[in-house]
């Protein structure tokens, strides 16, 4: 990527219209780091950046952001994703007993992580599980996989989940974001 000119200044948004906010941090000695969150860009970076490295930056991070969501929302793409990782899920915890006819991202799920109709196969996972850890979502996905073989959530069903070994981890996580969410937390938390 191009170098800014000198005297280069920092966008107010992104190319799709999205507000970008700069963090500085004392703390941040090398790294840059770039996330959507709360309908921002925010963009971290250390404190002693100039303002070249700022823009430079700013510029650099926001453009892999853009990319990253382009080629996440692109529903064929990812969708066929999800497909193909529900299979292996399939084949290497449930012996590949379970087939779904369709799974999908979903961004009307605002009570579920996840949901399953077993009578038509299909599986619905949200899109607020975009982003989080990869074993977090195979988890949900699993869970869901095991709904097309037990409905219920029954004895026979958690043993189905028996085999992966994330699954309390993941439930723990999910239980974590779902409390952080109802309470309106948001932002990074660092430790002292």
């Amino acid at each position: 990527m191009p170098h800014p000119s000198a005297g280069a200044s920092v966008p107010a948004t992104t190319s799709s219209g999205i507000p970008i906010q700069v963090r500085r941090s004392a703390r941040r000695k090398r790294t840059v780091n770039a996330v959507f969150r709360d309908g921002v860009a925010l963009v971290s970076i250390p404190a002693h950046f100039s303002r070249e490295q700022e823009a430079e930056w700013v510029q650099r991070m926001v453009a892999r952001l853009e990319q990253r969501v382009a080629r996440e929302s692109t529903p064929q793409t990812s969708d066929s994703r999800l497909m193909a990782r529900a299979g292996e899920l399939s084949r290497t915890y449930l012996a590949g007993k379970a087939r779904p006819e369709s799974v999908r991202w979903v961004s009307n799920q605002n009570s579920r992580w996840g949901s399953a109709t077993p009578a038509r196969g299909s599986i619905r996972l949200s899109d607020k599980l975009q982003g989080m850890p990869d074993w977090v979502v195979d988890y949900v996905l699993l869970h869901e996989l095991a709904h097309l073989i037990v409905p219920s959530h029954g004895a026979a069903f958690w043993r189905l989940l028996e085999t992966y070994p994330q699954t309390e981890t993941a439930k723990a996580f999910l239980s974590g974001a779902a409390f952080a969410s109802a309470r309106g937390l948001k932002g990074e938390m660092e430790e002292d």
